[in-house]
């Protein structure tokens, strides 16, 4: 008779067992230090912590030997602190590189995706993912890594346990941060907060579990956004609340928006404007765009003028005055949207409409610069600058790039082609006029990754590496 209760009980206490040894896994996680691939050392990332059930665990932070640098400077999200793809540094950067392109200062393996760099205290944060089926247990991850600026050694990185098969790629998003706090959403919809200088994981908030929200086609494409204005941490989780914004410091929630038809997340991220004396946020869901009030998370326009079939992934360009800038892939083409005001309320009119042959962008948000729009038009990959009224005042001609980013700093343009090859045009309305350009990754793959610029230093990635460049004079 014992036996048969030992018998019994012996599978139940071995899972008890087992969900702690996976707990303590996650902690202690088996990913071995992550170094920068400086000349000579190369190492890649390492296995994740173990797969749990339902929601994720956050673990311990791991140490590396790596140290925050000392240059001033930062990116502390995508597409900078000012959410525009400026970067306002002081910094005088070079117009013509060496032969072999500018000074390649570090390398780092990741996991594949385009998930890219945030920048801050001397320090790069990127939110990875570790995939690692080799055996029976799935032992696959999002982990924040932590790194130098200077050399791209690891300060530290901590982790949870989640699965993310292969779909072209697994991670997508850039971390937000604020002081001595970085925020980062991963693949699979859970945001995590995290101690920037510890690395100790504060909360952790699953918007699928919480909210119903779907998780989109390719994942998770939206970055966070923390407010400098209101101190708040914005996410759209569509489902239960088309936005909510939380104190990023607890996780804890302020407000949420509602959401009367049921819009779905996409792959946009949410930006922040003023108009009439109001602070909101827009926000192109799946099958229209809100704009939601910065205080109370009340809606206070929406159309559904500007929608996207198949996946919405360029971000709104607030352009000023009321006018919001929309573009996207999949033949949609481009809309200038106006806002109007009148006695507190507001509505939406379209100004004008381009066809996918005069502008389109399918991943990357075009950029506004001293009143006119830079991008690469989906169309025919040529990079565009357009005026406010959508006319085309030049185009690059025969030099075409892919889906990969750009951005603006010093007057130059820095825009990186799918297989890594680096240019700089001069950001002018005079016409297209190239600088420099250099293959910054070698046999690169897919470098869709938004760049990243602080002290001189830019930071670009494709598939699986991150590369830090010296952009700046001697």
């Amino acid at each position: 008779m014992q036996k048969s209760l030992f018998s019994l009980l012996l599978p139940g206490l071995m899972a008890v067992l087992g969900i702690a040894a996976l707990v303590y896994w996650v902690g202690t996680g088996p990913i071995p230090q992550l170094q920068a691939r400086v000349p000579g050392l190369d190492k890649a990332p390492a296995p994740g912590p173990a797969k749990i059930a339902k929601r994720p665990v956050l673990g311990q932070p791991v140490y590396g030997q790596g140290k925050p640098s000392a240059l001033a400077g930062a990116w502390p999200c995508f597409r900078g602190a000012q959410h525009d793809a400026l970067c306002k540094d002081e910094i005088p950067l070079a117009r013509q590189w060496p032969e072999g392109g500018p000074e390649k200062l570090w390398t780092v393996e990741l996991g594949d995706g385009y998930a890219a760099a945030a920048i801050s205290a001397g320090r790069v944060y990127v939110l990875d993912h570790v995939h690692d089926a080799t055996d029976d247990i799935d032992r696959s991850a999002d982990v924040m890594r932590c790194l130098s600026l200077d050399d791209g050694r690891e300060i530290w990185h901590n982790g949870y346990p989640v699965i993310v098969p292969w779909s072209h790629g697994r991670s997508r998003t850039i971390p937000a941060i604020a002081g001595k706090y970085v925020v980062s959403i991963g693949p699979q919809c859970q945001a995590a907060g995290w101690d920037a200088e510890t690395g100790k994981g504060l909360w952790l908030m699953d918007m699928v579990l919480d909210y119903g929200a779907v998780v989109p086609p390719w994942y998770t494409g939206q970055c966070p956004l923390i407010d400098e204005k209101t101190d708040r941490l914005i996410l759209a989780p569509g489902g239960k609340a088309l936005l909510i914004a939380v104190d990023y410091k607890t996780g804890k929630v302020v407000w949420d928006s509602p959401n009367p038809h049921n819009w779905a997340m996409t792959h946009a991220s949410v930006v922040p404007m003023e108009f009439a004396g109001r602070r909101m946020y827009v926000y192109c869901g799946k099958g229209g765009v809100a704009g939601v009030a910065a205080d109370t998370g009340e809606i206070l326009w929406e159309t559904d003028q500007w929608q996207i079939g198949t996946a919405t992934c360029p971000s709104p360009v607030v352009v000023g005055e009321g006018k919001i800038f929309f573009s996207g892939g999949y033949n949609t083409g481009a809309l200038m949207l106006q806002l109007r005001e009148n006695k507190g309320k507001f509505r939406s009119e379209t100004l004008f409409r381009l066809a996918a042959k005069q502008f389109s962008s399918e991943q990357q948000t075009p950029v506004l610069f001293n009143g006119f729009l830079y991008g690469v038009r989906q169309h025919d990959k040529k990079l565009v600058c357009l005026d406010l009224n959508g006319k085309e005042i030049w185009n690059s001609g025969r030099e075409k790039f892919g889906s990969a980013p750009y951005m603006i700093a010093d007057g130059l343009i820095f825009i990186i082609s799918d297989d890594g090859l680096l240019a700089t045009v001069e950001a002018t309305t005079a016409g297209y006029k190239p600088l420099a350009r250099a293959q910054v990754i070698e046999n690169g793959y897919e470098s869709w990754g938004p760049m990243a610029m602080a002290a001189g230093r830019l930071i670009v990635r494709d598939m699986t590496r991150m590369v830090c460049l010296k952009v700046s004079e001697k």
